[in-house]
């Protein structure tokens, strides 16, 4: 079964159904290095990510509870991916640094032709609209312990009983979307361009 979802009834399937490729740079260099840890303290930002498409196989979306440094949490709907691909995809976060005021960090990627690929990707986020999303073979209220299709990050603690969805493959367009934490087994970014720069520059 293909089912297909514009930005009206994308809401109504999940508040985050949809995964896109997201890091931060300390994230993008760790993984470079194969030294990203299996669990850590989220930074207590949020941050944009935006993609022209997206498409993957091995889909899985479920809540759980991200921690901040300073101890507080933040709900959200993760999505999962086993193999992803992604075309213009930026990520923006602004930053407030003391005497000089706002900057934003910006990171690039997957516009020159090539797209971005990911492995094992998990995307914490609290908001996304899309264009379009396709679903082919959609399972919805599958138990989260129950998914064959996508999978659970082992870092997050959930009720194997919980609710979940999953599919065998996605592809999204236009995606935009308010990301806490993204974690993967490998990620190789296409045409990658990080930078810093004064002022608001967000993605969407």
């Amino acid at each position: 079964m293909s089912q297909r979802i514009g930005k009206t009834h994308w809401k109504r399937f999940a508040i985050g159904a949809v995964p896109t490729v997201a890091a931060t740079a300390a994230v993008a260099v760790s993984m470079a290095q194969g030294a990203l840890a299996a669990s850590f303290s989220i930074s207590g930002s949020a941050f944009q990510v935006s993609a022209g498409k997206l498409s993957g196989t091995g889909f899985g979306n479920y809540a759980t509870v991200d921690v901040a440094k300073n101890g507080k949490h933040v709900p959200v709907s993760v999505s999962s991916i086993k193999n992803a691909k992604v075309t213009d995809m930026c990520q923006s976060v602004p930053v407030d640094i003391p005497v000089l005021g706002t900057y934003t960090m910006s990171l690039k990627a997957g516009g020159s032709g090539t797209p971005v690929k990911a492995k094992d990707l998990y995307i914490d986020m609290t908001d996304l609209q899309a264009k379009r999303g396709t679903f082919n073979n959609v399972d919805i209220g599958v138990a989260t312990g129950s998914m064959t299709k996508g999978q659970v990050n082992p870092k997050d603690h959930v009720d194997p009983n919980g609710y979940a969805q999953q599919a065998d493959a996605v592809e999204i367009i236009d995606a935009h979307q308010t990301v806490w934490a993204t974690t993967a087994g490998t990620f190789e970014l296409a045409g990658l361009h990080m930078d810093i720069a004064a002022g608001r520059h967000d993605c969407f």
